[in-house]
């Protein structure tokens, strides 16, 4: 006999809703962890780590790009791409000058530089 009988019985008290044990905060939207995971990927590199380390540290009228290289230790491809992925996750602000680009930190990124460091201290 064919019966579409559920294999477990439910009563009244048990519900969907997790127990208070269970609970957790709420989950952040998407783009926010999108942005978060861009982040924290782009701070995951050495290189980009020092750049942005470098830029933050500069005076407020940037660093040009060229002089990144020499400072890394890598090709200028390298600092390419590097300065290119700190400016996608919003951390670097770029403006171009004639042939040059001249990068500054975001306000995020020096928030973040600033936790990174309380946090290296706090042990």
């Amino acid at each position: 006999m064919d019966v579409d009988e559920p294999d477990t019985v439910t009563t009244d008290d048990q519900t969907d809703a997790p127990s208070d044990c269970c609970s957790v905060a709420e989950r952040p939207s998407t783009q926010a962890v999108a942005e978060d995971v861009q982040t924290l990927a782009a701070l995951g590199n050495d290189t980009r780590y020092e750049a942005l380390r470098m830029v933050a540290d500069a005076d407020a009228d940037g660093v040009c790009g060229c002089d990144l290289e020499p400072a890394l230790g890598v090709s200028q491809g390298a600092v390419s791409q590097a300065l290119s992925k700190l400016h996608a996750a919003g951390l670097l602000d770029r403006r171009k000058e004639g042939r040059w680009r001249y990068y500054t930190a975001t306000e995020r990124a020096r928030r973040l530089l600033d936790v990174l460091e309380e946090t290296r201290d706090a042990d």
